[in-house]
């Protein structure tokens, strides 16, 4: 507000990321409003849905997610499922919508197949190009890393499983437990990975790439998977199916339903892999690419 009276902006728009500060949202409101402004909400995902909030900070989540709905002049979704939700649950307060979604890249990693970087970290993490299945995710029990290990364990493959996330002990030790997960020499936690070149080269790689994510909205490393990986294998649940749609193939929690979907996956035919990762690829560069995201917002703001 500081900021928009110092400089004398006319018509400002303030786009507020995330429903945080809801029970602060009527006051602001107003200030913009009597400014000329107006008040853009992104509400994100089902963060009051997230198993690692405890309940006192869940309600408050989602009272503040119903508060900034109610006031604000429009919702910018980065999901149709979510934009959905948003009018079912707050139909009372007639919110206004809009579906932009995030967006990833098509084009190939700047590596080369033997670049010393790459073959250096297969060597420490003992993988090799397309001889693994993949995640990539912040690890959480929401994004069913149990599921997806329990399954691969009952699995055939001959692949291995490698976990890209920034391990939590606490949970890890959770999983072990209940899975037994140490005792699966095909299982392997290989730490985090930075460098957007190298991770962007791994998922190139991959045999195939898993998603269990089902809290949130178009969630980015589902987009990155997409434009890089040639087999997703996604939990069957809104969110995924409307940005991969028939571009990949989706597995349920039922007991047995994965790990059947992995075996079948690794009896795929290259023709058909490859006509999959064609599918993939084209679903982004049509409907998520930088610049389609980019100029909806220009036509938003613009618009304005």
């Amino acid at each position: 507000m500081k900021y928009i009276r110092t400089n004398h902006i006319p018509h400002p728009i303030v786009y507020v990321l995330a429903c945080r500060i809801g029970p602060f949202m009527a006051h602001f409101e107003r200030v913009i409003h009597k400014l000329g402004g107006k008040l853009y909400i992104n509400p994100d995902g089902h963060e009051w849905m997230r198993a690692k909030w405890s309940a006192p900070v869940r309600k408050y989540w989602k009272i503040s997610e119903q508060m900034m709905t109610k006031h604000c002049d429009l919702l910018v979704c980065d999901s149709k499922n979510m934009e959905t939700y948003i009018h079912d649950e707050y139909a009372k307060y007639d919110p206004q919508t809009l579906f932009i979604a995030y967006g990833a890249e098509t084009r190939a990693s700047k590596l080369a197949d033997d670049d010393p970087k790459l073959l250096d970290w297969y060597k420490s993490k003992g993988l090799s190009a397309k001889s693994y299945y993949l995640v990539v995710g912040r690890f959480v029990p929401e994004n069913n890393y149990e599921t997806m290990i329990r399954e691969f364990m009952k699995s055939d493959s001959k692949h291995d499983f490698a976990l890209i996330t920034n391990v939590s002990d606490k949970f890890l030790e959770e999983l072990k437990a209940k899975t037994g997960f140490d005792k699966d020499p095909r299982i392997k936690f290989v730490g985090t990975v930075y460098d957007k070149e190298l991770l962007m080269k791994i998922r190139e790689n991959a045999y195939a790439y898993f998603h269990g994510h089902e809290v949130g909205g178009t969630n980015p490393s589902l987009l990155e998977a997409l434009g890089s990986t040639d087999v997703n294998l996604l939990l069957k649940v809104g969110f995924n199916q409307e940005v991969a749609e028939d571009a990949a193939l989706y597995w349920t929690k039922e007991p047995g339903n994965l790990a059947a979907l992995i075996n079948k996956t690794d009896a795929m035919s290259s023709d058909d892999v490859h006509q999959l990762g064609r599918k993939a690829k084209q679903r982004i560069a049509d409907a998520y690419s930088w610049q389609f995201i980019a100029d909806e917002y220009e036509k938003l703001f613009v618009s304005e």
